[in-house]
């Protein structure tokens, strides 16, 4: 297999990512997710990814899709890469194993199908916020905790 197909091999649908999540707990592999829009990939990213990566032996990076990004209210020019151009290049980085554009609001469904054993967000997000509606709280943190899994922050 060539390196791009390689890189393009780890971008899954949500069906592709859910049965590759059960292979992966079933081997006993600790699974990490965190998601965003990852829109000009740069140096805090990268950093923020691997440091993510750090917590467990398989990651998994949930981007958002191009009108899920409009709909966060970020600038009007914004997405400035498309969604296929950002799970690529988030695919390409070593660290990821598996990459997933989601269309929603958030990726609470996702993270309720697949429970990944560690749920990462950056700083900005508080792991103890309870109030769902607490721009602090992290989508997803009640699900994993109540399946055993960690709530990190980096």
């Amino acid at each position: 297999m060539s390196k791009f197909n390689k890189i393009q091999s780890k971008i899954l649908s949500f069906d592709e990512l859910v049965k590759q999540v059960e292979d992966w707990k079933h081997g006993g592999e600790k699974v990490v997710f965190t998601n965003g829009c990852f829109d000009i990939l740069h140096k805090g990213h990268v950093q923020y990814l691997a440091k993510a990566a750090d917590f467990g032996t398989k990651f998994i990076v949930a981007v958002n899709s191009d009108d899920s990004v409009k709909r966060l209210g970020k600038d009007k020019n914004r997405p400035i890469q498309d969604e296929n151009s950002r799970a690529l290049i988030i695919a390409s980085l070593e660290v990821i194993d598996a990459v997933v554009v989601f269309n929603e609001d958030t990726p609470y469904d996702m993270i309720k199908a697949i429970l990944p054993n560690v749920l990462v967000k950056g700083g900005d997000y508080d792991p103890k916020e309870t109030n769902s509606s607490s721009k602090t709280y992290i989508v997803g943190s009640d699900v994993v905790r109540q399946n055993g899994g960690e709530v990190k922050i980096i």
